[in-house]
């Protein structure tokens, strides 16, 4: 049982490696090349943990040829836009102006429930509103509605809105975070000025963020 424990810890530990060196991508965003090594990494690591009698060297191995791979791969795509294109494919437009385009349906392979499901996914339950809707390399589909469809913005509508910039958690689960500090001009001085004008408890701070306006949420725990 001992050696079972040793052997997980160290596969994972591999594993929790691999991903690092692959990226952050979530898996409905992976690309072919990318998803074929998520599934044999996960066969080549599963076997190891069920049978103690294969050495670990026949899957620390295969493990790093594949991340070699995929690194290679990745590198290759980069600088040559044919093997990029032979590797990953390229985007598609199934409907333009609101009209369904059959042929390219039929050489992806694509349902007309499979769109309407992408286009109810992107709030749009409508097709004839649909000014581009383009199947992307990772199989999702990206819409562009008609203009006179499109979400008004504040320049459309000649409003003036000043960028707050993205809030940044400075406070998270009762420790401060500095981390994000320079994305919302924030400095330990300021943090500590509206912690004592807010008489905020950190301790006791779920959640607070900031943004470059100085506009503060904060969020306590509960008492429970």
């Amino acid at each position: 049982m001992f050696v079972t424990i040793i052997r997980t810890v160290i596969l994972y530990v591999i594993v929790v490696c691999v991903v690092r060196i692959m990226g952050k991508r979530q898996i409905g965003e992976l690309q072919p090349s990318e998803l074929v090594i998520t599934l044999l990494l996960s066969e080549i690591i599963a076997m190891p943990m069920q049978d103690n009698d294969i050495p670990l060297i026949s899957t620390v191995i295969p493990v790093m040829l594949l991340v070699t791979l995929e690194i290679i791969t990745s590198s290759a795509s980069i600088k040559s836009l044919k093997f990029r294109f032979l590797v990953q494919g390229h985007p598609i437009i199934i409907i333009r102006d609101g009209k369904l385009q059959q042929k390219e349906m039929k050489k992806l392979r694509l349902t007309i429930d499979d769109i309407l499901e992408s286009l109810r996914q992107k709030d749009v339950f409508d097709i004839s509103l649909v000014a581009y809707g383009i199947i992307e390399t990772n199989g999702k589909m990206s819409v562009m509605l008609k203009p006179d469809y499109e979400t008004v913005t504040n320049k459309n509508a000649g409003i003036y809105a000043e960028d707050s910039g993205i809030p940044c958690v400075v406070i998270t689960d009762g420790q401060i975070e500095r981390s994000s500090f320079e994305d919302c001009n924030m400095t330990n001085e300021k943090l500590k000025n509206i912690i004592e004008k807010q008489n905020i408890d950190v301790e006791n701070t779920l959640l607070m963020t900031v943004d470059k306006s100085g506009k503060t949420v904060v969020i306590g725990r509960d008492e429970n």
